[in-house]
């Protein structure tokens, strides 16, 4: 075996080709979420940005239902919570245009589907990179909540700055 086969089944990065490709969604749906963030900040739509957003992080979600299923676990939890968000945010934005109170259904279901996203990032990366896990291990320690305060608290004043600020006309 030449470390690229684990019993049978073929590794990349320690992952699993499904497992990667989940990984890869992911990243491309929180690095287009932040652009669209900071277009939501600035009043900009963002369209393509929007739509990679959307469409990726609407594929992370589904395929996270797709790993071996042993029971309710938090991470179904998180993934249905996202799902709910990311229909609202698809409606407001495509079915009701942002019109009248569906301008700030959009904002917020779009920024929690961003937050939830970022919150697995963080999780997961302190299951994942050792010199992160020895800091929290079980993920109950102080800098484990500490981050993922920090990052609820960024996520909590760019929500607020967005629901302000974005007023865009719907072309």
């Amino acid at each position: 075996m030449d470390g690229s086969q684990l019993g049978g089944t073929i590794m990349i990065f320690g992952m699993t080709p499904f497992t990667l490709f989940h990984v890869i969604l992911s990243l491309i749906g929180i690095v287009s979420g932040l652009i669209v963030l900071a277009g939501l900040i600035g009043s900009d739509r963002k369209e393509s940005w929007t739509l990679i957003f959307l469409i990726t992080t609407v594929a992370t979600t589904v395929t996270g239902f797709l790993f071996p299923y042993s029971g309710f676990t938090p991470a179904i939890g998180v993934g249905i919570i996202s799902l709910i968000f990311l229909i609202a945010a698809i409606a407001a934005l495509y079915v009701y245009r942002l019109a009248g109170s569906w301008r700030w259904v959009y904002v917020v279901s779009a920024i929690v589907s961003l937050y939830l996203n970022c919150f697995v990032l963080v999780a997961q990366s302190f299951q994942k990179i050792p010199a992160l896990n020895a800091l929290a291990p079980t993920g109950s320690e102080p800098p484990f909540a500490i981050v993922q305060g920090v990052v609820l608290a960024l996520f909590v004043i760019a929500g607020f700055l967005s629901l302000r600020r974005f007023h865009p006309a719907y072309a």
